[in-house]
């Protein structure tokens, strides 16, 4: 069995180092290495591996303005949703993804989020008897709604703040908010309503220049006080804390008084506020 073994792997050995086998064998591999390389640089080319662009803003820009820049620079675009934003104009971007200066392949598509020309239009969430107009207001600020108190009305029976009535373009529509009938309104729209008030109704002008935005509204509330508008004099986001308070309507007056529940419309800046 070995001579016979032995005597095959001669045979083999010589068949494999003849020159006709090693040329055939040599080109085979010749021609995979070139097909390996030419794939490889064929799909680098495709897929672009390792080049990116940077993605500029767009943001603030009409649809077809940002569409022709976008283009122009090989990007696709699509709209992916389209919001109504009270005060901008319809076609506007607002949002995009992916994100400004961050980095894609060339050819990606960028997804825009603009604003449209006709609000939506949401119901009303249902008002039950003796319902507190600061958690029901709440309710309609998450819907984009704009609650506003217009008028006052003493009611020791209902305590403070209790909504009496709701009122939207100049109807009043308390009954069918209450017996839970769909009231449709415009996103965006101002909601005005009639509260109730204590009989003792006064309190003093809490002093909120100098302060915090956030030390100023504890301050207000605690005095039984609602925040007014937040007005920032582009130097701070409405919403932040640690902005300073440089001014405020009504101005402060240690023997000035106020009606529970109104409000104080507060100015910020960004700096502590010094002589103004």
């Amino acid at each position: 069995m070995w001579p016979r073994i032995r005597r095959f792997g001669v045979e083999l050995y010589a068949f494999f180092t003849t020159p006709y086998v090693i040329k055939n064998c040599m080109g085979m591999g010749g021609m995979l290495l070139t097909l390996f390389l030419l794939t490889f640089w064929w799909l680098k080319c495709y897929t672009k591996h390792g080049d990116s662009v940077q993605v500029p803003s767009y943001v603030g820009m009409s649809f077809r303005e940002a569409a022709r820049k976008a283009r122009a620079r090989d990007f696709g675009v699509a709209v992916s949703d389209s919001l109504y934003v009270p005060g901008k104009p319809p076609g506007e971007i607002i949002a995009q993804d992916p994100k400004p200066e961050s980095r894609v392949k060339e050819g990606r598509t960028l997804y825009f989020t603009v604003t449209k020309n006709n609000p939506d239009i949401i119901k009303l969430p249902n008002l039950g008897d003796g319902d507190d107009y600061d958690l029901y207001s709440r309710k309609l600020s998450r819907l984009g709604l704009k609650p506003r108190i217009v008028a006052r009305m003493p009611n020791p029976k209902l305590g403070s703040n209790v909504v009496i009535d709701v009122i939207y373009h100049g109807d009043t529509i308390t009954r069918q908010i209450r017996s839970g009938l769909p009231v449709p309104v415009e996103m965006g729209s101002t909601i005005d309503f009639v509260v109730s008030e204590e009989v003792t109704m006064t309190v003093t002008i809490p002093e909120c220049v100098g302060q915090t935005l956030d030390a100023a509204r504890f301050l207000i509330q605690t005095n039984e006080l609602s925040v007014g508008s937040i007005l920032s004099d582009g130097t701070t986001t409405k919403d932040d804390k640690d902005a300073y308070v440089y001014r405020q309507t009504p101005k402060y007056d240690p023997n000035g008084t106020m009606r529970k529940g109104e409000q104080i419309d507060l100015y910020i800046t960004k700096e502590m506020p010094g002589n103004r």
